[in-house]
């Protein structure tokens, strides 16, 4: 959960764009990122796939007014609504974007060009019919920022007991990576967000760093099958806990405007 996921990033952007806060190239250029290319297919009024600057337009004139995060995973449908062909595209993407105003979505589809060594990506997002419902399992800021809290705490003795925490070379340099990329001025949101939604991303980013080198790290020092699943009970609450802060975090520009 290092890296920051496409749709979050089309989402925090788009939302700066729908709010006056940013210019259209410019909430294109920050979308797209590393990546080589975004464009979207399936959007209504277009005969086939057009680019980032007119397919966020287009939505202005749709009547969307915000654009929400979905990062579903097998059991846990977190953001999504409906109907199940969307529901399993998503899941199948592991992320998805959800439109507030209109009952459209967005899958990214990821294909990988150049020889080794020199791999890029080229995006394209399809656009698909939702279900207009209330998002699934998406907690509010205030929520989030205690659950997140909270499985931290309940999950840091187990972790630490069987020697995943956290510690050793291999945490070590997951963990000046993700300070180095931070003092490089990565921005975490798009203008427009509230500073809780900030924090809240930043600490589930960090959550997740920690769940993602845990896992990496093999059985640490957990040695018997007993210890193994009790290190596997740890972490999959808190991976659960972060990923529903990290939608809740993006998901923000949308509910302040719901509460007006």
């Amino acid at each position: 959960m290092l890296t920051e996921p496409r749709s979050g990033r089309l989402a925090a952007w788009g939302n700066a764009l729908l709010g006056g806060f940013v210019a259209p190239d410019d909430a294109a250029l920050a979308i797209v990122g590393e990546d080589t290319s975004h464009r979207v297919a399936g959007l209504p009024g277009e005969a086939g796939p057009v680019g980032l600057t007119l397919a966020l337009g287009r939505l202005r004139a749709l009547g969307v007014g915000g654009l929400r995060v979905a990062l579903p995973a097998p059991g846990h449908p977190l953001g999504l609504s409906g109907p199940p062909e969307f529901n399993a595209r998503a899941l199948e993407a592991e992320e998805a974007v959800v439109c507030h105003g209109a009952a459209l979505g967005f899958v990214p589809e990821v294909h990988e060009v150049g020889p080794e060594g020199d791999v890029h990506a080229q995006v394209m997002w399809h656009c698909l019919p939702v279900r207009e419902a209330p998002p699934a399992d998406v907690p509010s800021l205030g929520e989030a920022e205690r659950e997140l809290a909270e499985a931290l705490r309940d999950a840091t003795e187990v972790l630490t007991r069987l020697d995943v925490a956290g510690s050793g070379p291999v945490s070590e340099a997951a963990v000046d990576a993700y300070r180095a990329r931070a003092e490089r001025g990565r921005e975490a949101l798009a203008p427009g967000y509230p500073g809780r939604a900030v924090r809240v991303l930043e600490l589930a980013q960090r959550v997740g760093l920690l769940v993602s080198v845990a896992y990496e790290s093999g059985h640490g020092g957990a040695v018997s099958a007993s210890e193994m699943g009790a290190r596997a009970l740890a972490l999959r609450p808190v991976e659960r806990t972060a990923r529903r802060a990290q939608v809740a975090a993006y998901n923000a520009f949308v509910e302040e405007r719901e509460r007006g």
